[in-house]
């Protein structure tokens, strides 16, 4: 049984769900989405993200996560906010211990709606079914980063199978 922390990363909005994978089925736990104001010196930003889910990780005793990458993005300044996000989070979970893997929109899309120009609603409507939830979470940020941790367990699964041989 693992417990992964799916982190849907943004300076404003970082979404975050965490979900068990045992024996192939998938549970999800809880979710949520980390705010932050515009009007903050970005340093207290990045670190309210990094240590609420810190707390997260800690209360859901986590033993792996997954984060959406940046793939492309339109504005040079938004994607730099994002990285330093994803920095941050990724020391975090490097100094607690957690393995995290990346994952870029098209492969969380192609893992779980099997088409990798899928929209987000088809990507979160896929996800609730999957995780056997009556609606779709919300914010939508919570359930990109639910989508996150499901792909992670895809992949997971695919990698433990290939290494047996199966």
């Amino acid at each position: 049984m693992s417990i992964v922390l799916g982190i849907d990363p943004g300076l404003a909005n970082t979404g975050w769900g965490v979900l068990e994978s045992s024996s192939g089925r998938l549970k999800p736990i809880f979710y949520g989405c980390v705010i932050t104001e515009a009007h903050e010196p970005m340093q207290q930003r990045i670190g309210c993200i990094a240590s609420t889910l810190e707390q997260v990780i800690k209360r859901y005793d986590v033993t792996e996560a997954s984060m959406e990458d940046i793939f492309f993005a339109k504005n040079a300044s938004s994607a730099i906010s994002v990285a330093k996000v994803i920095g941050a989070i990724s020391y975090m979970l490097f100094i607690n211990g957690i393995k995290l893997s990346l994952y870029t929109p098209l492969q969380i899309k192609s893992a779980i709606v099997g088409y990798g120009n899928a929209d987000k609603r088809q990507v979160q409507e896929m996800a609730r079914i999957l995780l056997g939830m009556d609606k779709v979470p919300s914010p939508n940020h919570a359930a990109d980063a639910l989508s996150a941790a499901v792909t992670h367990t895809f992949f997971e699964s695919t990698q433990s199978r290939l290494s047996l041989g199966m």
